[in-house]
């Protein structure tokens, strides 16, 4: 087939910062990419995934064929953006949380944390992700000051409302091969889970933000399921 558009979708908390990286690595490879930026459909009223589907399809249109790559809590909006996006031929799933259709976020996620989530909370919006942790953890991921600086100022805050929302349904889903990347301890569920599914699994030694800092390592994973499933 020809070459597909790879559709790099950041996750609602980190923004498309989190992508650009590997996103260059990947184009110096050759591949045709797009890191659509959906932030702004967050600040809408919602439906939440709608909105985020019609922002990523308007930003990735004109291809002959697409394969969706997430990272994070982008996984949950695939099914949304593949009805969204036509000719979407796979799906990567980086460190990323399966779909959860019918069922919200909230649904999905242990009672502490929901709770959590929901006393830090402020004007119905989180605080920005790299705010939920000590500094020092964030500066573990990203150790060159001047990235983290960026890239946290460019980490939005989402309304908590997004993660209430029921995730959809569509009859798109999912697309002929799915496949999943796992860069961290954090995501092992997920990747056993993929495993049951029968999807190819890969495991890349690093962490949630090795996109960014291993963008070599995890651009050459992308790119070797691209030759597989050619």
């Amino acid at each position: 087939m020809d070459e597909p558009l790879l559709v790099l979708v950041h996750s609602p908390l980190t923004g498309p910062r989190a992508w650009e990286p590997a996103a260059a690595v990947l184009r110096s490879l050759g591949h045709r990419v797009a890191v659509p930026d959906f932030t702004a459909a967050l600040e809408e009223g919602g439906p939440h995934h709608a909105a985020v589907a019609a922002a990523v399809a308007a930003q990735s249109a004109d291809a002959a064929a697409s394969v969706l790559v997430a990272h994070s809590g982008a996984g949950a909006l695939l099914p949304a953006i593949a009805e969204a996006v036509p000719r979407t031929v796979g799906a990567v799933f980086v460190d990323a949380l399966l779909p959860h259709p019918g069922r919200s976020w909230m649904d999905t996620a242990p009672t502490a944390l929901r709770e959590h989530l929901a006393s830090i909370a402020e004007g119905g919006r989180l605080p920005k992700w790299t705010d939920w942790f000590p500094p020092d953890v964030i500066a573990g991921l990203l150790p060159d000051q001047a990235e983290r600086e960026r890239f946290t100022a460019s980490v939005p805050r989402v309304p908590l409302s997004y993660f209430a929302e029921t995730a959809p349904d569509p009859e798109a889903w999912p697309p002929p091969w799915c496949a999943y990347v796992r860069l961290s301890e954090a995501y092992d569920k997920e990747a056993a889970e993929a495993e049951r599914s029968g999807w190819p699994v890969h495991r890349v030694d690093g962490d949630h933000l090795s996109l960014m800092t291993r963008p070599e390592a995890v651009a050459a994973v992308i790119a070797g399921l691209l030759e597989r499933h050619r």
